[in-house]
């Protein structure tokens, strides 16, 4: 049957509970760790050799879907009534809003170490001890747009300016490309401050801490993001029908790309799919 991700604002008190309960149980089966293990072992950028999946390049998106497919499904063994709820950063803006409430993510870090001590999320509970990481740090930080140096979260005109473009991706296929739907919402740009970090790549900014890296997983609002990443991609797909994930062919081996990225109907590591198959997802969920 098919279910529905909802905006996280709107949750319900007991939606909000039966999600942060189901979060801290996937956590504590350990679950919640490997989908930080793989995050980190994905995250593969340009100046690296091999294949890119997870970011810079094509299959960001597609990829992120299956991704945010797979915790949807720990979760729902957990409590088959809950879904991953989308944070719509253009509409709730400050640090106070939805999701930052206590019975929610909690808010932001402490000003000595940015630590987060609100919330269920919070290293004090023993409920969140972070053991995947990139640096041997225990505890959930964030630093709420960005004390030391601000920045504004993205805006419904900037979002709007990526989904405009009807074509989906454009050689080189990676975070230097200028046009195209994909990179305009992944987010590299070039220059110094908000220019240089656009739409999904501005947001990781703005929260800090543990989502400035590989391991951003370790952060809950790293769903609630990709989410509405999702979201926006379904209503890219709505507005530009007769459009489609590109690269449809794998670049030749002339290409500084060949075997880099992953083409339409090739397997996208390390799951058993192809972005083609994961185009439609309307017979799993949509967004309220």
């Amino acid at each position: 049957m098919v279910y529905t991700r909802k905006d996280v604002s709107t949750l319900t008190a007991d939606e909000r509970r039966r999600f942060v309960k189901a979060m801290l149980e996937v956590k504590r089966r350990g679950e919640y760790d490997e989908f930080v293990r793989m995050h980190i072992d994905h995250y593969v950028s340009d100046g690296e050799g091999g294949l890119r999946t997870a970011h810079m390049a094509p299959s960001f998106l597609a990829w992120h879907r299956r991704f945010l497919l797979e915790l949807e499904k720990a979760l729902r063994r957990v409590d088959p009534s809950v879904t991953v709820p989308y944070w719509d950063w253009t509409r709730d803006r400050t640090a106070t809003a939805a999701p930052w409430t206590a019975d929610l993510l909690g808010g932001n870090g402490r000003a000595s170490d940015r630590q987060v001590t609100t919330g269920p999320f919070a290293y004090a509970t023993g409920n969140w001890t972070l053991k995947e990481n990139v640096t041997d740090g225990e505890f959930l930080t964030r630093d709420l747009g960005r004390s030391a140096n601000p920045i504004e979260l993205p805006t419904a005109a900037e979002l709007e300016w990526a989904l405009k473009d009807p074509v989906y991706d454009t050689a080189p296929w990676d975070s230097t490309v200028t046009e195209g739907f994909r990179n305009k919402l992944e987010g590299w740009g070039t220059g110094r401050g908000s220019a240089a970090w656009r739409n999904h790549n501005r947001v990781h900014r703005w929260v800090g801490g543990e989502m400035l890296g590989g391991a951003s997983v370790n952060d809950p609002v790293f769903w609630l993001h990709h989410a509405f990443i999702d979201l926006v991609w379904t209503r890219w797909q709505a507005r530009h029908r007769v459009h489609r994930y590109l690269p449809a062919e794998p670049p030749g081996e002339a290409s500084r790309q060949y075997r880099r990225v992953v083409a339409r109907k090739e397997k996208l590591p390390p799951w058993n799919v192809t972005p083609d198959q994961l185009e439609d997802v309307s017979g799993i969920y949509r967004y309220a």
